[in-house]
């Protein structure tokens, strides 16, 4: 047992312990003598992991304070599809928190990528450009950026904007000089 919080409430004699635990703890008798030593009415009250990290804070691996503490009140579920979906190494010391778990990061910063890449073509998609045709390898929402690579050997890094999305195939709109 981790003793991660405690909360005194002065609306009220009471005071909330907060703790981790592998597995469920019985605490009857510890609440009797935490009772005995404060006087007043004790909750124990076992939380997890995640929820330790929301508690306690931190600073997570971008430098920044730990989403689940800062950013929102409440826990969003995460999954290893929204790490795809944002083009992440799915090396799981790189998407996971503290807390051992995935990325709260991956919840609210899912939508945007979901939003960014329905204005991009998608990898595998071929068109011709250039007179050679060309083959999406790589794409890049946070940049906007399209990496694709030609049958003559030729590789091209071109911007989202001169993509365009008509007739039902996707094409490379010619620069404005």
């Amino acid at each position: 047992m981790k003793l991660v919080s405690a909360h005194y409430l002065l609306d009220e004699p009471k005071i909330l312990f907060y703790f981790t635990a592998e597995s469920r703890v019985d605490f009857r008798e510890l609440v009797k003598d935490l009772v005995s030593v404060f006087k007043m009415r004790i909750e124990l009250r076992q939380i997890g992991v995640r929820d330790e990290a929301r508690v306690t804070g931190g600073c997570g691996v971008c430098g920044r304070v730990l989403c689940c503490h800062g950013v929102s009140d409440r826990l969003n579920p995460v999954s290893i599809k929204m790490a795809k979906d944002q083009n992440l190494s799915l090396n799981s010391l790189k998407i996971s928190g503290p807390c051992g778990r995935l990325l709260c990061c991956l919840s609210y910063e899912h939508q945007f990528y979901k939003d960014a890449r329905r204005e991009l073509p998608q990898e595998g998609v071929k068109f011709t450009y250039d007179g050679t045709l060309f083959k999406v390898v790589e794409v890049n929402a946070l940049s906007s950026m399209v990496k694709m690579a030609g049958e003559d050997g030729r590789v091209l890094d071109m911007k989202a904007e001169r993509f365009k999305y008509a007739e039902g195939r996707w094409k490379v709109i010619e620069e404005a000089v």
